[in-house]
């Protein structure tokens, strides 16, 4: 019985990597294209809004003024 069941699951398993290799399915398609590139233009956007703002700005600026107040 056990050696029945584990050859039709072989035979399944088989027929599903050929339905695989012959469909070849191995990339993203168009829309999955379009909505990574939306989802990382507005992470963009974000990222930028958050290093323009006031403080990030004056943050950075600090860190770079001790940075080069360090090595002189």
């Amino acid at each position: 019985m056990y050696g029945l069941v584990r050859a039709r699951l072989r035979v399944l398993v088989c027929r599903v990597r050929r339905m695989r290799r012959a469909r070849g399915d191995a990339g993203m398609v168009t829309s999955e294209y379009a909505l990574g590139l939306v989802a990382a233009a507005g992470f963009a956007v974000v990222l930028y809004r958050v290093l323009t703002s006031g403080t990030v700005a004056a943050e950075l600026q600090a860190i770079v003024e001790r940075a080069l107040d360090a090595s002189g």
